[in-house]
C-alpha cells in the first residue's frame, strides 16, 4: 500500500501532519472495530452506572485521539494526540469515583503526565540538533546526544505501553475501571505507546544495536515480571491487567529482536506486529468476558465468582478461545505471533554461533537464555488462564447457596453482548488455523512502515516450532498442578502471596514523589535560605563599601581636573567680596558697632568690621553650594528623590 501524507499548517506553530500507510489504516481499523464493539457492549455493562454520558463523551474523544497518534506523521502530532489521549482515558479510571478509583487515577495520571513531559524533553532535543521532528528523516548518528533523546521519548511511550518499569498504572487501573474501558485502555491505548516505540525503533535507531539491546532487555523483564504477577493474582481483571503487562514484554522482546537482527528481521517484524493485533482481539474478547462477570456479580476475587460459569456454556467457549489464544496453544493466533518472535530469537542465536553478528552485549549464551525465559513465561502465561478458566468453569462455589444461583442464572448477558463478544472470539481459531490466509495477510499490511522488502513464509507447524509450543504447554502444566495448586491455594481457597513490599507503586515510586522529593527539595531551599541570610549582609557591606570608594574617586577626579586641565587662572584684580545685601546690612552693623563704642563701649571699645566679615561668611556659602549643586553624590541624592516620588505618585 503506497503513503499518503497531509496536514493542517497552521496548528500549534509548527503545524499538524498525517500520514496513510498500510500498518496506520490497519491499527486505525482495529482501533474502530474494539471501540464499535466496545460501546455495544457499554450498553448494557453502563446500565447501571451514574455519569454515563460523561462516560460515552470521553469515549468518543478518546478514539478521535487515538486515531490522531497512529496516524500522526511526526513527532509533535503523535506527542499532541498522545496527551489528549492520556488526559481523556483518565476519566475511564475514576469514573465510579470510589476511593480506590480515584487513587487508581491518580496513579494513572502521574504516570502519564511524567511520561509526557519527559518525552517532549527528547522531542526538543531532537528538534534542536536535527532541525525536525520527522522521524522518517533522523537517522541515528551515534552520539550521545541522539541516543538520550530517544531514551527520553522511549520513557514517554513505554509509560503508555506498560513496559517494566513504568507498568505501575496497569494493574491498579484495570480492575476499578469499566470492564470494555479496560477492554480498551489493554488492547489499544497500550498499543499508541508500542507504535511510539516502534517509530522509534524502525527509523531514528534502526539497525542499532545499542538500542536494540535496552529494547530487548526491558521486554525480557517486562515478558516474565507481568506473568509472575498474573500468577500470583487472584483478581481476574488484575490478572488480565498483569498479563497484558507480561504480552507487552512479548512484543517488545520482538522489537529488540528486531533492531539486533538488522537486515535479518523480517521475522522479528512480522511476529512484533501480528502479536500487537492478537494482543488487541484478545484482551479486547477476555476484559468484556470478565465484565460478563462483574456486571451480574459485582466482584472479582476468584475465591467468590468460582463456578460462575459452570453452566454457561456460551460464555465459557468465549473464555477458553481468548484463553488458548493468549497462552500460545497451537490453532490459535497467539501461537503464530509466538512462533515468529521465537525463530527470530534462535535466528539471532545461529548468527552469532556462525560469527554473521557480533555480540553488542548479549553473547550466545546470554540469548540462550533469553530463549528460555520466553518460553518460561509462555508457560507461566498457560499456567494463569488455566487458573482463571478453572476457578470460573470448572470448579463449584463452595457456599452451595451461591454456586446454586450461578447456575440458575441464564440471562447473564443480552444477545447484542453475546455477538461482540463472538467476533473477536472468532478470529482467535481463524487466525491459528489458516495463518497463511488470515495471519500473513494482516502482516503484509505493515510491511512499508516495518522496512520489509519481501515476506519471509515459514512453516507454522513444523515439528521444531511445536515443540516450542509445546515445552510452554508442559511448563504451563507444571506451575499449574504444583504451584497453583499446592502453593497459591490454601484449605482450598485462592491466596495472594506475593509479597507487598515488592510492590513498586506503594515501596519505591510513592515514597519517592511523597517523601523523599519533598525532604530533598525542602533541605535545599532551607539550604539556600540560609545561604542568602549570610550573603545578602556581606555583600551589602561590599557593595557600601564600593559605592564609597567610587564616590570618593569622583570627587578626586574632581579635584585633579580642577588643580589641572580646569585650573583656574589668575584674576587680574581682587574679586569683589560678598554682595549688595551683605555689605548693606554689614554697614549697618558697623555703624551700630561705632555708636556703642561711643557709649556703652567707651572703655572696652570693640575693632571689627563686621561688613568684612560677613561678605567673607556670604562668599564661602556661596562657593560650597555650587561644589555641592556640581558634585555626583548631590545628582544621585536628587536622582533617588526623583524616583521616591515617582513611585509614591504610582501607589498612590
Amino acid at each position: 500500500m503506497g503513503t499518503i501524507t497531509f496536514g493542517l499548517n497552521e496548528i500549534c506553530g509548527f503545524g499538524l501532519r498525517f500520514t496513510l500507510d498500510g500498518f496506520r489504516v490497519l491499527y486505525v481499523l482495529i482501533a474502530t472495530f474494539m471501540w464499535a464493539s466496545s460501546m455495544l457492549f457499554s450498553l448494557e455493562y453502563m446500565h447501571h452506572y451514574t455519569h454515563k454520558v460523561r462516560y460515552y463523551v470521553f469515549s468518543a474523544v478518546t478514539y478521535v485521539a487515538t486515531a490522531g497518534v497512529f496516524l500522526s506523521a511526526d513527532l509533535l502530532t503523535t506527542f499532541v494526540f498522545f496527551e489528549i489521549m492520556s488526559l481523556t482515558s483518565y476519566v475511564w479510571v475514576v469514573q465510579d469515583e470510589r476511593k480506590e478509583s480515584l487513587r487508581a487515577g491518580d496513579t494513572y495520571l502521574a504516570v502519564a503526565v511524567i511520561g509526557g513531559l519527559v518525552m517532549l524533553m527528547g522531542i526538543f532535543m531532537l528538534y534542536v540538533k536535527t532541525g525536525t521532528t520527522d522521524l522518517t528523516a533522523v537517522g541515528f548518528d551515534g552520539s550521545s546526544v541522539s541516543f538520550l533523546a530517544g531514551v527520553l521519548m522511549l520513557f514517554g511511550f513505554a509509560a503508555k505501553a506498560g513496559g517494566f518499569p513504568l507498568h505501575i498504572w496497569l494493574p491498579k487501573a484495570h480492575p476499578v475501571a469499566p470492564a470494555p474501558a479496560s477492554a480498551l485502555l489493554s488492547g489499544i491505548l497500550t498499543k499508541a505507546g508500542v507504535f511510539g516505540i516502534l517509530l522509534l525503533s524502525c527509523y531514528m535507531f534502526y539497525g542499532s544495536e545499542k538500542w536494540g539491546t535496552l529494547i530487548l532487555t526491558i521486554g525480557v523483564i517486562t515478558m516474565f515480571l507481568g506473568a509472575l504477577l498474573a500468577l500470583f493474582s487472584i483478581d481476574l481483571k488484575r490478572t488480565l491487567a498483569c498479563s497484558s503487562v507480561s504480552q507487552i514484554g512479548f512484543i517488545l522482546t520482538g522489537i529488540g529482536m528486531y533492531d539486533l537482527l538488522g537486515a535479518e528481521n523480517t521475522l522479528a517484524a512480522r511476529g512484533t506486529l501480528m502479536h500487537m493485533v492478537n494482543h488487541s482481539m484478545i484482551k479486547l474478547l477476555l476484559f468484556m468476558a470478565a465484565g460478563v462477570v462483574y456486571m451480574n456479580l459485582h466482584e472479582l476475587d476468584l475465591n467468590k465468582i468460582r463456578g460462575f460459569g459452570r453452566k454457561k456454556p456460551l460464555l465459557k467457549v468465549l473464555f477458553l478461545s481468548g484463553a488458548l489464544g493468549i497462552g500460545g496453544i497451537p490453532l490459535f493466533n497467539g501461537y503464530i505471533s509466538k512462533t515468529l518472535i521465537h525463530e527470530s530469537i534462535v535466528e539471532y542465536r545461529e548468527l552469532l554461533e556462525e560469527g554473521h553478528a557480533v555480540p553488542f552485549v548479549y553473547g550466545t549464551g546470554m540469548v540462550t537464555l533469553i530463549e528460555w525465559i520466553f518460553i518460561i513465561s509462555g508457560g507461566i502465561t498457560v499456567a494463569y488462564m488455566t487458573k482463571l478458566f478453572v476457578s470460573l468453569f470448572i470448579e463449584e462455589n463452595r457456599d452451595a447457596g451461591r454456586q446454586r444461583s450461578f447456575d440458575e442464572n441464564h440471562t447473564y448477558m443480552n444477545r447484542l453482548s453475546a455477538a461482540v463478544l463472538i467476533l473477536p472470539a472468532v478470529f482467535m481459531p481463524l487466525a491459528g488455523m489458516l495463518p497463511h490466509v488470515v495471519a500473513d495477510s494482516v502482516m503484509d499490511l505493515g510491511q512499508g512502515f516495518l522496512r520489509i522488502e519481501e515476506a519471509e513464509r515459514i512453516a507454522y507447524f513444523s515439528g521444531t516450532n511445536l515443540l516450542g509450543g509445546f515445552y510452554s504447554i508442559l511448563i504451563g502444566a507444571f506451575l499449574y498442578f504444583v504451584v497453583v495448586r499446592k502453593c497459591l491455594m490454601k484449605d482450598g481457597e485462592y491466596v495472594n502471596r506475593w509479597p507487598k513490599y515488592l510492590d513498586l507503586e506503594e515501596s519505591f515510586y510513592r515514597p519517592l514523589l511523597l517523601v523523599i522529593l519533598p525532604a530533598i527539595c525542602t533541605f535545599v531551599c532551607r539550604i539556600a535560605d540560609k545561604l542568602v541570610d549570610l550573603l545578602v549582609p556581606v555583600l551589602l557591606q561590599i557593595g557600601v563599601f564600593f559605592c564609597r570608594i567610587f564616590d570618593r574617586l569622583v570627587d578626586l577626579a574632581v579635584v585633579v581636573l580642577r588643580k589641572t586641565v580646569f585650573k583656574e587662572e589668575r584674576l587680574p584684580q581682587e574679586m569683589i567680596e560678598g554682595n549688595p545685601f551683605s555689605h548693606l546690612v554689614g554697614g549697618y552693623m558697623d555703624r551700630t558697632i561705632h555708636f556703642l563704642n561711643e557709649t556703652v563701649w567707651e572703655y572696652r571699645p570693640r575693632k571689627e568690621n563686621a561688613e568684612h566679615k560677613l561678605a567673607m561668611q556670604t562668599t564661602w556659602i556661596s562657593e560650597n553650594y555650587s561644589i555641592i549643586g556640581r558634585s555626583l553624590s548631590f545628582a544621585l541624592a536628587l536622582a533617588g528623590m526623583g524616583l521616591i516620588l515617582i513611585l509614591l505618585y504610582m501607589l498612590i
